[in-house]
């Protein structure tokens, strides 16, 4: 029997089934909707079956038929994948798909510089990329839509291995006329009296708390925002401080505001960057090819965010 089905429609029906809606796997693939309705279509036009029940306004629930061909589809991907791990290890090269996903705090200011350097060295790899928050990277890794992730050591699960690049201190983000500015360094019971513009992301907002809990305080929180370029913005604009572990190479907000970064001493934790990879069985030579990169790559002098804040 001729399969009149592709591993990248296979693929599709797996992120939606992960999603649980056209669009977000959409998002999250960077293609159109169209492109997968289009592949769900045919996979069911293939098959006979009804993989998903079409609600108006509240996405697709997958039938009975459905879970099994994704379960079954999620096999079939992990062994093509395993083929093409296979080949590239009996030649000797580096090729065939990757698929990293990266922390949204630093995605913007890391991913793209350390991809284009591993993609100049190994122009036979096919790279894709997404921006999740914590647990949504350790989905990732743990249903195999990924294969490694750029991200902190925060909250690890056990079943993960974490692989350090950089250890960030964290320092408090303000502007230059805030009261604080001036000060070589500032703890949380400075801070908290003030403002705050808080990065509220999942697990991050829990170590960014915990720098007051420490001192029996709460921070006193004006503005939340997960977008760390929409938080630099309130900040310049004087709704504020902020925290944060990273920091763009330009001292300025989006707006040309800017931005003063004042270390946070006392009783704070640092993070640290790193890779994060399933655990148990070793990776592909795809994979450890991209991890020895990155260990050789991300440094202060090539990577200027994980420069050292300096004080006034």
């Amino acid at each position: 029997m001729a399969l009149r089905f592709t591993l990248r429609q296979l693929e599709y029906l797996v992120v939606v089934c992960d999603c649980g809606s056209i669009a977000q796997a959409a998002e999250r693939l960077a293609v159109s909707s169209p492109t997968i309705s289009a592949a769900i279509a045919q996979i069911e036009a293939e098959f006979g079956l009804t993989l998903f029940v079409r609600r108006h306004a509240q996405g697709l629930s997958q039938t009975q038929a459905g879970r099994q061909v994704a379960e079954q589809a999620r096999v079939v991907l992990a062994e093509a994948g395993r083929l093409v791990d296979l080949t590239a290890e009996i030649a000797g090269t580096v090729r065939g798909p990757l698929h990293a996903g990266c922390l949204l705090t630093f995605a913007q200011i890391v991913l793209p510089g350390l991809r284009r350097s591993y993609c100049d060295r190994y122009p036979a790899v096919t790279f894709q990329q997404s921006e999740r928050h914590q647990t949504d990277l350790f989905q990732g890794l743990r249903d195999g839509t990924l294969d490694l992730a750029l991200t902190y050591d925060l909250d690890i699960p056990a079943d993960l291995r974490f692989e350090a690049l950089a250890v960030l201190p964290p320092c408090a983000v303000m502007s230059p006329d805030h009261p604080l500015a001036g000060r070589a360094s500032v703890t949380a019971t400075d801070l908290a009296p003030y403002p705050m513009v808080l990065l509220d992301l999942p697990v991050s907002v829990d170590y960014f708390r915990g720098f007051f809990a420490a001192e029996g305080l709460q921070p006193l929180i004006a503005e939340r925002t997960r977008d760390l370029t929409v938080m630099h913005g309130l900040v310049a604009n004087g709704f504020g401080y902020s925290i944060a572990n990273i920091r763009p190479a330009s001292d300025r907000a989006a707006d040309g505001r800017p931005l003063v970064y004042v270390p946070l001493s006392g009783n704070v934790r640092p993070l640290r960057m790193g890779l994060l990879l399933p655990g148990g069985a070793g990776v592909s030579l795809t994979v450890q090819a991209f991890v020895d990169h990155a260990k050789a790559t991300v440094s202060p002098t090539v990577t200027p965010c994980l420069r050292a804040p300096v004080g006034g």
